[in-house]
């Protein structure tokens, strides 16, 4: 990431950050959203489509 310009420590964060996000820990599912909204959770790509046409994200 140096080579790239990054600062170390933000190198350092960035490699903490993705390698926590991606050892394992979060690979399981959970039944909070069943719990906490009384409704089955819903695709994310699906919410995703349903904000851009609703223009979520337009300049």
């Amino acid at each position: 990431m140096r080579d790239h310009g990054l600062p170390d420590e933000l190198g350092a964060f960035l490699t903490d950050l993705f390698a926590t996000l991606l050892d394992g820990r979060n690979a399981h599912l959970t039944d909070d959203v069943r719990r906490v909204l009384g409704r089955e959770p819903g695709d994310f790509a699906d919410y995703a489509r349903r904000a851009a046409r609703g223009g979520a994200w337009a300049g």
